[in-house]
């Protein structure tokens, strides 16, 4: 099998652990990590990040085979597991660490970002305004062990149950196709 250089995406979107849980269901998707980026504390730590004075975003840094699905294609299922019109919000979670954010790491990411932002408004695929922030990828700090993996390792607990499980089931459903 053909070897390609993989890509890295870094997307923001509430809690970093709805966002790996689907990632890691995405054929084409090497690796995911948890973490915390854009913010001003170098090497933040959970407890830092929710009380919401680093500035740091909840978010995972994607590894991915462009040969198997693309930066866009990413994008398509970032929009579908999130709602990008809520300004530091996702559901209960409240803070800017929970803030919608697409930080790219070349001018292809951006342009496509910001192509997609454009195409779903004229859509109106929301009653409201998409706030995501496109912003360059800063450094990107891997948050502690114990989330990494995390609704794979705790399916029965109740955030995972509640929260993650019918985003992932949302996301089996409108990409079924793909998987």
């Amino acid at each position: 099998m053909e070897q390609h250089e993989q890509q890295v995406a870094t997307l923001a979107g509430g809690c970093f652990w709805c966002l790996e849980a689907v990632f890691e269901q995405v054929p084409g998707v090497v690796h995911v990590v948890s973490g915390y980026t854009g913010g001003t504390l170098d090497n933040p730590n959970y407890e830092a990040v929710c009380g919401g004075q680093t500035g740091h975003a909840e978010a995972v840094r994607i590894a991915f085979d462009p040969a198997v699905i693309s930066f866009r294609q990413l994008l398509e299922i970032f929009f579908s597991i999130h709602d990008p019109t809520t300004l530091n919000r996702q559901g209960n979670d409240v803070g800017t660490q929970y803030r919608s954010a697409i930080f790219y790491h070349d001018v292809r990411q951006r342009t496509e970002a910001e192509s997609m932002i454009v195409e779903l408004g004229n859509r109106h695929v929301w009653p409201a305004p998409i706030v995501t922030e496109i912003l360059p990828a800063p450094e990107f700090y891997p948050a502690e062990d114990y989330h990494q993996h995390y609704y794979a390792q705790h399916p029965g607990q109740g955030y995972c149950q509640f929260v993650i499980a019918p985003k992932l089931a949302k996301f089996r459903e409108l990409f079924s196709g793909r998987l």
